[in-house]
């Protein structure tokens, strides 16, 4: 029996292993990195260890380290979550050397699923290894690793040979290993998996199918169980596919096998060798906790013959610190307020009042509805989101919502080019026009205190609030009854909520401070001073950095007095795992360049300046 268990992880993940350890009695231990001294997983353990440094090549991917803190804590298992060294074979045999129990499959079927090649060929599917123009559109992917890294889309044959060195040379520097091939490339195909679930007496569960379709960067935003739309004889193949895969390689544990599904063909992509991240979805629909699956399987139990009956439907939404409309780009400062309506489930790594870095991934939550249909699922979803409490850095928030309200969506006809078809118009700015007011309303609580003047006619306030990257004017006026605006009854106002009517109908608006921040229901808004500040101004063509990060490389030869040209690349930002391009914003001259490789960045800071010509 397992009694102790240190999660390899770090955020939402070691979190919600750490809920399912509580309720089965068993302790708890955590890694931290420097950066993370005061994170949630390493509060909520019963125990804690050190890692020292801040990068995950420092940290949470040092499997030396980890052992030797499972060692010191004294705890008896290791359970990896998913991404860091959930999938390195390596750790999970320097677990078991050491004595613990690793909570995963055998190291044999992590190796064998690694490869991408070598799980093809265990399917049975042999690679491209000679390409005709009959077999354009063609992949180049990386054999090992993941994230779109090592990825090249080929629709020209002349284009191939270039294509294949470049992905080789990313593939490499991101993992260490330039291995790639080539495949078929499925457009506009459906991302469809299956959860299976193994235990060492022969027994595979195929756990249902979940549709992971909306993605952005390769990276999945909405995912779903079932998936919907699936014709019995392709869920069969999915399902009997699945479980061959597990069976090839003797896999005990959790798992998860990954499908294109076009033109009624499911077509394998690769084993993910560990949980999920979409993980609840199948929790919900089938009635069950899989880390606690995980724990019995690692001690030896056996299953149930059958898996237990499906029930409803469940979609998830994850809640990211970004700003899709500009690139993705990764947000950090402090969460003030994170709280969703009852009957929804949130697994988070953050509480209120937590500060969200530069160093790791930007989700900050996961959202999940369970309902009888998928209809019901997601109007409770969206519904949820859109009342939810989030204060702090901008998020993706209002791109799920409208997500999730997509007639693609609703009508199960998305794809994997979901967004590159529809982000313009889901990020397109569409706040409340009344919050502005709202917000100054309640800003002026209190003020109306007007002595010996109680019997002259107030003069207007006047605020100005920056709002979807616009600025808004708004006036009031202090009476003897309370506060007013011209065009709108005011039926209540104070510091936290106002509640307004216009053309006879009335809202409330429930208003939150921090600084200069305020948050009006789900309108984010800035305060801005009455003058603005003289030293905040930068000369033309200042190229500024958008998010808090370090500079990993700046462009060969690049120096001041360099000629330019529009959209060049200049230098190169690395925040939450993430590369960002910095490009130049005219042709012209560079005149200054602050930015050096190594160097760390805040918001705003200048790196360089570009004089147009």
């Amino acid at each position: 029996m397992i009694s102790t268990v240190l999660v390899a992880n770090r955020g939402e993940i070691a979190c919600r292993i750490f809920r399912t350890c509580r309720e089965l009695g068993i302790g708890t231990v955590a890694v931290y990195s420097d950066a993370d001294e005061n994170a949630l997983h390493a509060r909520v353990a019963d125990a804690a260890v050190r890692l020292p440094g801040a990068t995950p090549a420092e940290t949470y991917l040092r499997g030396d380290l980890i052992v030797k803190a499972a060692v010191a804590a004294g705890a008896d298992a290791v359970h990896p979550g998913y991404g860091f060294l959930s999938e390195n074979a390596g750790f999970a045999r320097a677990v078991a050397d050491a004595g613990l129990t690793w909570i995963g499959p055998p190291p044999e079927a992590i190796e064998a699923m690694a490869s991408k090649t070598r799980a093809k060929e265990l399917m049975g599917i042999a690679p491209l290894d000679r390409v005709t123009e009959a077999d354009l559109p063609v992949l180049v992917k990386a054999a090992a690793g993941g994230g779109g890294r090592g990825m090249r889309v080929v629709r020209h044959l002349a284009d191939l040979d270039a294509e294949l060195a470049a992905a080789r040379a990313e593939a490499a520097s991101a993992f260490g290993d330039g291995e790639v091939f080539v495949e078929p490339y499925v457009e506009n195909g459906r991302h469809v998996e299956v959860q299976v679930l193994a235990d060492t007496h022969g027994t595979v569960w195929a756990l249902g199918t979940r549709d992971c379709s909306l993605q952005r960067r390769h990276q999945k935003v909405i995912e779903e169980a079932p998936a919907p739309g699936l014709t019995a004889s392709l869920t069969e193949d999915l399902y009997e596919q699945a479980v061959r895969a597990a069976r090839a390689v003797d896999y005990a544990g959790a798992g998860t096998v990954e499908f294109l599904v076009a033109d009624g063909k499911a077509h394998f992509l690769e084993m993910n060798t560990r949980l999920q991240v979409e993980h609840p979805v199948t929790e919900a629909v089938f009635g069950i906790d899989l880390v606690a699956l995980q724990f019995r399987v690692a001690e030896g139990h056996a299953l149930e013959t059958d898996p237990p009956r499906a029930r409803g439907h469940a979609v998830e939404a994850r809640l990211y610190a970004e700003d899709p409309a500009n690139g993705w780009a990764p947000q950090t400062g402090r969460l003030h307020r994170l709280a969703v309506p009852d009957g929804i489930r949130l697994d988070t790594g953050y509480t209120d009042g937590d500060d969200i870095g530069v160093h790791y991934d930007p989700m900050l939550a996961k959202a999940v509805a369970h309902a009888p249909t998928r209809a019901e699922a997601i109007r409770l979803l969206a519904g949820a989101l859109e009342r939810a409490a989030v204060h702090g850095p901008l998020t993706n928030r209002d791109l799920l919502v409208r997500s999730l309200r997509h007639e693609e969506f609703t009508a199960g006809r998305m794809d994997t080019g979901f967004y590159d078809r529809h982000l313009p118009e889901l990020t397109a700015p569409a706040p409340d026009p009344l919050a502005p007011l709202a917000a100054a309303l309640a800003d002026a609580h209190g003020r109306s205190r007007f002595g010996g003047w109680r019997n002259l006619p107030s003069q207007p306030q006047v605020k100005r609030y920056a709002m979807a990257g616009e600025e808004h004017e708004v006036r009031y006026r202090h009476t003897r009854t309370g506060l007013a605006a011209d065009g709108v009854r005011v039926v209540h106002a104070d510091a936290r909520l106002v509640v307004l009517e216009a053309d006879g109908v009335r809202r409330r608006y429930e208003v939150a401070r921090y600084g200069d921040r305020v948050h009006v229901n789900a309108t984010a808004l800035t305060a801005l001073p009455r003058f603005p500040d003289p030293t905040a101004q930068h000369a033309p063509g200042s190229l500024l950095a958008p998010m808090p990060g370090t500079v990993v490389r700046v462009a060969e030869g690049l120096t001041e007095g360099t000629a330019v040209q529009a959209g060049q690349p200049l230098l190169w930002l690395e925040a939450m795992k993430m590369e960002h391009k910095i490009t130049a914003p005219a042709t012209g001259t560079l005149t200054t360049l602050h930015a050096v490789p190594g160097q760390q960045v805040t918001v705003g800071s200048l790196l360089a300046v570009v004089g147009e010509t």
